[in-house]
C-alpha cells in the first residue's frame, strides 16, 4: 500500500522528481484503465499504425462539432422552434451534463466489452444523437443533445488511454496531435455550420445533421480496430480510496469544472451574444471558430510554462485573466476590436484547459491516482460546468439582453481562480493506492 502525502515537495525532493514530471507533462493523455492489470500488460502490435492514427484522428475530431455547431444556430433553432432563452440554456447545459454524468461509464464498458468496441459502438450512438436533434423537432432536439453529449462523455475519456498505450514512444507528439484534433472539430463545427444551412436552402436541420457524416466515416476507419481482438471481463487491480475525502482533489476538481463552464459558455452562447451586437450568424460563428483555432497554441504551450517555476499559481491567475479579459471584450468592447478579443479568449481558454489536465498529473504520484483523478474531476468537473450555460439562458430570459452577463462571467471566473489558487499548490493528494 502506498499512502500519498498531501505535503509539500522539499527542494532535494522536488529537483529529483522534475525530469519525471517533465516527462509526464508530454503525455497529458491519461489512461482510464490505468487500475486494469490486463490492460496494461497487453502490449499491442501495430500491423498498420498509420490506419489506427487515421482513426484516432477522426474520432477525435467528432468530439467537439456536436457541441460547437449548435451556438451559431442556436437563435434560428430557438426562433424556429419557440424556445425561451431558459429552453435554450438547457438545450446548452444537457450535453454538458452529460460529459459528466456519462464519463465514469466508460471504463466500466471497456473491461465489459474492450476500448475499442466501445469507441465504434458510441461513434454510432453519436450519430444517432445527431440524426435525432436535427429531424425530429423540439423534443428530437433535446433527446438528440442528451445522446450526443453522453456518447461524447464516454469516448472522450477512452480515446486517450487507447493513445497512450498503442504510441508509448511517441506521448508527447501524440498529446499534440490529439489536442490538435479537438481543437479543429470544433472550429470547423463553428464556422461551417451557417453556411452549410445556407446552402441547403436555410434549413438548421441540415446544418446540424451534416455533421453525422464524419461521425460515420470515423466509424468506418475505426471499424479495423475491432476485428479479430478477443475482450473479456477484465479485473481492476489497483484501487485508490480516500480522493472524495482530500480537499486537494476538489480544488483540482473545482477548477476543472469552473474553467470548463467558461469554457462551454462560449461554445453555446458566443455567437448569440455576437448575433445581439450586431454581427450575422456567418460571422459570429467564424469568430467563435477563430478562437477555437489559437486555442491550439496556449494549450500545447501552457503545461510546459507553467512547470518552469515553483508551482502553477501564477500561471493560473495569468491565464483565467487572459479568459476573463477577452469575454469582457466580447461583451463589452467597441465592436471593431472584436477580433483581438476573441484571440485573446482563445488563447486564454486554451492555456486554462490545458492547465487543468496539468494539475490532474502534477498533483498524484503514479497514473491510478491520475487515472482516478480525472475520473472524479471529469465526472463532477463537468456537471458543474453545465450550470453556466443554463444560468446564461435563464438571465437572459429574466433581463431580455446580454450586459447582465458580466457578472456571471466575474463570478465564474474568480471561483475558477480560488480554486486554482489551492491546486496550483506544489502538494500531492492524499490517497490509498493499493493493489488488489
Amino acid at each position: 500500500m502506498n499512502l500519498e502525502t498531501e505535503k509539500s515537495m522539499s527542494s532535494s525532493d522536488s529537483h529529483l522528481t522534475q525530469p519525471k514530471r517533465t516527462a509526464e507533462l508530454e503525455e497529458l493523455l491519461i489512461d482510464a484503465e490505468a487500475d486494469d492489470e490486463h490492460v496494461q500488460q497487453t502490449h499491442p502490435i501495430l500491423r498498420r499504425p498509420w490506419l489506427l492514427l487515421l482513426g484516432l484522428i477522426l474520432v477525435a475530431l467528432n468530439l467537439r462539432p456536436a457541441l460547437s455547431s449548435m451556438a451559431p444556430m442556436l437563435s434560428e433553432v430557438s426562433k424556429t422552434l419557440g424556445l425561451s432563452a431558459a429552453k435554450a440554456g438547457l438545450l446548452t447545459t444537457l450535453p454538458v451534463l452529460c460529459l459528466g454524468l456519462f464519463a465514469p461509464l466508460a471504463p466500466l464498458l471497456a473491461r465489459r466489452f474492450g476500448a475499442e468496441r466501445v469507441v465504434l459502438g458510441i461513434l454510432l450512438t453519436l450519430a444517432g444523437g445527431i440524426i435525432l436533434r436535427s429531424s425530429f423537432g423540439e423534443i428530437g432536439l433535446f433527446a438528440g443533445s442528451v445522446l450526443a453529449g453522453a456518447s461524447i462523455g464516454v469516448i472522450g475519456v477512452l480515446l486517450p488511454g487507447i493513445v497512450k498505450r498503442d504510441f508509448p514512444k511517441q506521448a508527447g507528439a501524440m498529446t499534440g496531435v490529439y489536442t490538435m484534433a479537438l481543437c479543429l472539430g470544433a472550429a470547423m463545427a463553428a464556422g461551417a455550420t451557417v453556411p452549410l444551412s445556407e446552402h441547403f436552402d436555410q434549413s438548421w436541420a441540415m446544418g446540424l445533421g451534416f455533421w453525422v457524416l464524419p461521425a460515420l466515416v470515423a466509424a468506418i476507419f475505426w471499424l479495423p480496430q475491432v476485428g479479430g481482438q478477443k475482450h473479456g471481463a477484465h479485473n481492476v487491480a489497483y484501487r485508490v480510496r480516500g480522493l472524495l475525502r482530500d480537499p486537494l482533489a476538489w480544488q483540482v476538481t473545482l477548477y476543472m469544472g469552473l474553467q470548463s463552464s467558461l469554457a462551454y459558455i462560449v461554445f453555446g452562447w458566443l455567437p448569440s451574444i455576437l448575433i445581439g451586437r450586431g454581427l450575422t450568424p456567418t460571422q459570429a460563428g467564424l469568430v467563435l471558430s477563430g478562437s477555437v483555432i489559437v486555442q491550439l497554441a496556449s494549450s500545447l504551450a501552457a503545461p510546459w510554462l507553467a512547470t518552469r517555476g515553483k508551482d502553477q499559481r501564477l500561471a493560473i491567475v495569468v491565464v483565467m485573466l487572459m479568459t476573463l479579459g477577452g469575454l469582457f471584450g466580447c461583451l463589452y468592447a467597441p465592436i471593431e476590436g472584436l477580433w483581438g478579443w476573441a484571440i485573446l479568449l482563445g488563447l486564454g481558454q486554451g492555456a486554462t484547459f490545458s492547465l487543468a489536465l496539468t494539475l490532474i498529473v502534477l498533483r498524484s504520484r503514479d497514473s491510478h491516482v491520475a487515472a482516478n483523478l480525472s475520473s472524479m474531476a471529469q465526472g463532477f468537473g463537468y456537471t458543474l460546468a453545465s450550470m453556466g450555460p443554463f444560468a446564461v439562458g435563464i438571465v437572459h430570459d429574466w433581463t431580455g439582453g446580454w450586459t447582465a452577463l458580466g457578472w456571471i462571467f466575474g463570478v465564474i471566473g474568480l471561483g475558477a481562480i480560488v480554486a486554482g489558487l489551492g491546486a496550483g499548490r506544489s502538494l500531492y493528494v492524499q490517497v490509498d493506492s493499493e493493489k488488489v
